[in-house]
């Protein structure tokens, strides 16, 4: 014992604390605490510290680093005082001894209020509370999302709770960090005021930043569970300090990074759901003015206005309080700012509270490659980009998946609906458009990414619409090598795709929009998306008349026409391909002008002109005879088959549907082949002739099924379902309408499917009044033509 006190004091002689401290605890240790003979020992430590409080902090931290309890034996605290608590001050009482100064007041209280209007989050709140329960072996728990997501309200909330079922006896550390600030606190920093608010004065915090770390652990573990909220964290490297000893104490953070390095359970954030965005609108509005009764009285304004704030709850508590701060403003107006304006982060700033700001906390903490990735991706087409758009976007191949990756841990990206995929969340992409627009260079660096997007677009477009268009005999298209892999691309891509199309309104990028909205005409009509058809052909028209591009423009009145046909809308499909045939006349595109009459001719069948609809059918024909194209001439043969049939002149009607099925036959084009059947099945079911009518819809039926056309696959069910309810074999009618009701519904034909569903109750009601109905006409695809875009690149074309 002696000669281990006597190494100490030479140790503090020679200025060396950390030293002294072990040697110090070791001799505590190794004497059964003798506290009287101690003191003695402390008195003569005292003198040798000459009054120097570090030397004096880092030899108690050090003593209990070593040998936890040491310190309080040294100093001859008592012990009772110590498991309550006392033991905190005691431990650097000595140096308070030393200085001549009081003990300083313990902060442990200090968690903030509960928010207000707090709402939802019923899930992530049972998650953390799971956490935070002495049960779970959970020592840090991170809550992570992005800015404005509601992170401290949800961590603040949870730590109420978890106090009120008196889990942390000890008290509630709460500390911002200030992560994402110009200056945020260090960890260092962060320690010290810990020290501080367990009661240390600041004169007594140890120099070294080990021996800190040291006191606050074992200040810490005299105490009953403590919960150390440390908020607005942004690195590890801010919070692994201030991680305690003990188990049964917990560490709740928050930070707008993932934080897996720690070990914690990771509790991400995303928005809130509609419902819970409408009801934090609700509640803050009534928190202002309990009589606040505009939600209630337009839940619809307010569901518009959640939508337009990305529900995400700083943008809400924003709105919410322009709301309060003008009780007579409708919910609807200041939906409809922020619906006209094109930045709609003008409008979420309430003075104090700002979207745009908390984002660029986020956006300067970026690297420079990823800060330019965020700006690329605000730009992308669509809600979702997939690997391939991303690496067209910064220009590079493959796309750097370092630094998505990163951005997805900031919560600056999110994951999309695959594991290639990647989203924004839209107010980030409405921070990250604002910061483009406003510099000239990045604005043209956003211009040359977006051309690039539309170039790979426009190649692997076209690719998918020439395989879709492919018949046996030809050459193999690239790229893709059958339907379905095109399809699956398309189906990926739509949305980007039609988004894409838009930018025709920019003089630079119309060109290659008009040629993209060409190249998915084809697909738009099998997957019988008319209502993104129509958007895509206004646009291109539009573009296309602009630049002169009289062909082009063409093409989309035609492509327009059909979308418009297949909406119900017969006049303005009319006038649509009148447009059509004139303008491709004008420029001499006789193939052109085929397909216009082709299409003109099903538009004004559809309106209930006949006559007209056979004369220009019968042109139709004439022309692609003509110049020898005999896939579109079996096409027009189909469609004036049609008229015919309308014009109750049936033998001409079967005669022009077998002239276009041997055609359709000679050339390979099963999909025209299964038309040109399910067409004569309808006839030959009006005749009366069942065994040929049933037997022409099998076939159509059993092609429809190979090429899992299922539009095709509901009109032959259907029409099979009509025949023999036509026969009184109803049970089999039955099955075939609620068979042709489920492959309608996979075509997204949901008018169709509902036909088919009523037509099986009546079947299957107890006494049925009304007669079977007529055939239905045959799919309207079997008699459109859609002309096939020009290769990228052709002379005349704005290819890559």
């Amino acid at each position: 014992m002696r000669a281990a006190l006597s190494a100490l004091l030479a140790a503090l002689a020679e200025g060396a604390g950390g030293d002294a401290g072990r040697v110090l605890a070791e001799a505590v240790d190794g004497s059964g605490r003798r506290p009287e003979e101690l003191r003695t020992w402390g008195d003569r430590v005292a003198e040798l510290l000459g009054g120097d409080p570090g030397v004096a902090g880092a030899v108690a931290a050090a003593m209990e680093r070593y040998a936890p309890g040491s310190a309080a034996a040294w100093y001859g605290g008592d012990h009772s005082d110590f498991r309550g608590g006392v033991f905190l001050r005691e431990v650097v009482g000595v140096q308070v001894v030393i200085q001549g100064g009081g003990a300083a007041p313990e902060a442990l209280s200090s968690l903030p209020p509960r928010p207000g209007g707090f709402t939802g989050r019923e899930g992530e709140t049972a998650e953390l509370l799971g956490a935070l329960d002495d049960s779970a072996a959970v020592l840090v728990t991170a809550v992570s999302g992005l800015g404005g997501i509601g992170k401290t309200a949800l961590a603040v909330e949870a730590a109420h709770l978890a106090c009120g079922k008196g889990w942390f006896p000890g008290g509630v550390l709460f500390l911002d960090l200030h992560g994402y600030d110009e200056q945020p606190v260090s960890a260092d920093q962060a320690l010290q005021a810990l020290l501080r608010a367990l009661g240390v004065p600041p004169e007594h915090i140890p120099a070294a930043a080990d021996d800190r770390a040291g006191l606050y652990r074992s200040l810490l573990a005299q105490r009953g569970a403590v919960l150390v909220l440390a908020d607005n964290a942004s690195s590890p490297d801010q919070v692994r300090p201030l991680l305690p000893g003990e188990g049964r104490h917990r560490v709740l953070v928050t930070s707008r990074h993932r934080l897996p390095q720690l070990g914690a359970r990771l509790v991400p954030l995303d928005q809130l759901a509609p419902e819970e965005a409408r009801r934090l609108v609700e509640l803050a509005l009534r928190i202002a003015d309990p009589e606040d009764s505009r939600v209630a009285d337009d839940p619809e304004a307010c569901g518009q206005l959640a939508y337009l704030c990305g529900h995400l709850p700083l943008a809400l508590q924003i709105a919410a309080a322009l709301l309060a701060e003008d009780p007579r403003m409708p919910i609807a107006e200041l939906v409809g700012e922020l619906g006209a304006s094109h930045d709609r982060l003008v409008h979420l700033d309430d003075g104090e509270r700002s979207v745009r700001a908390t984002f660029e906390l986020s956006y300067r903490r970026l690297p420079p490659e990823q800060a330019r990735l965020l700006r690329l991706l605000a730009l992308a087409p669509g809600p979702e980009v997939s690997d391939e758009v991303v690496a067209a976007l910064v220009g590079t191949d493959p796309p750097p998946l370092a630094d998505l990756r990163a951005l997805t841990r900031a919560h600056l990206v999110d994951r999309g609906s695959g594991r290639a995929w990647w989203r924004l969340h839209d107010l980030v992409r409405a921070y990250g458009m604002g910061v483009v627009a406003g510099d000239a260079g990045l604005r043209e660096e956003g211009e040359a990414a977006r051309e690039r997007v539309l170039r790979l677009y426009l190649r692997w477009a076209y690719a998918a619409d020439q395989r879709l268009r492919w018949l046996p005999g030809r050459a193999e298209p690239e790229r893709f090598s059958n339907r379905s892999q095109a399809l699956a691309w398309l189906d990926g891509e739509r949305v980007g795709l039609v988004a894409a199309v838009l930018w025709a309104s920019e003089k630079l990028l119309r060109g290659e929009a008009v040629l993209l909205a060409r190249c998915l005409a084809e697909y738009l009509d099998w997957r019988r998306y008319f209502d993104d058809k129509i958007t895509i052909t206004r646009a291109a028209q539009e573009a296309a008349h602009c630049s002169g591009d009289r062909d082009g423009e063409a093409s989309m009145w035609t492509s327009l026409g059909i979308a418009l046909d297949e909406g119900g809308r017969a006049r303005e499909a009319i006038d649509a391909h009148t447009r059509a045939r004139d303008l491709f006349r004008a420029v001499g595109n006789r193939h052109g002008e085929a397909g216009a009459c082709l299409n003109l001719g099903v538009a004004l069948r559809e309106a209930g002109r006949v006559k007209e609809a056979i004369d220009v059918h019968v042109t139709a024909c004439r022309l692609f005879q003509a110049i020898r194209d005999l896939n579109y001439a079996a096409r027009a043969w189909d469609s004036l088959g049609i008229a015919l049939r309308k014009a109750g002149r049936m033998k001409e009607a079967i005669e022009a549907h077998t002239q276009a099925r041997d055609l359709f036959e000679g050339i390979g084009d099963r999909l025209g082949e299964a038309n040109s059947w399910n067409n004569l099945g309808g006839i030959l079911g009006e005749t009366g002739v069942v065994e040929e009518t049933n037997e022409a819809h099998g076939k159509a039926l059993k092609i429809y099924q190979e090429f899992e056309d299922w539009y095709g696959v509901g009109t032959a069910l259907h029409n099979m379902a009509l025949t023999h309810a036509i026969t009184c074999r109803r049970a089999e009618a039955c099955i075939y309408y609620l068979q042709a009701a489920d492959a309608y519904t996979r075509a997204n034909a949901p008018t169709e499917a509902a036909q088919a569903r009523a037509q099986a109750e009546r079947l299957t009601a107890p006494a049925p009044t009304d007669k079977p109905t007529p055939a239905s006409p045959p799919a309207h695809t079997t008699d459109s033509a859609q002309p096939a875009p020009p290769r990228p690149g052709a002379p005349g074309t704005a290819g890559p």
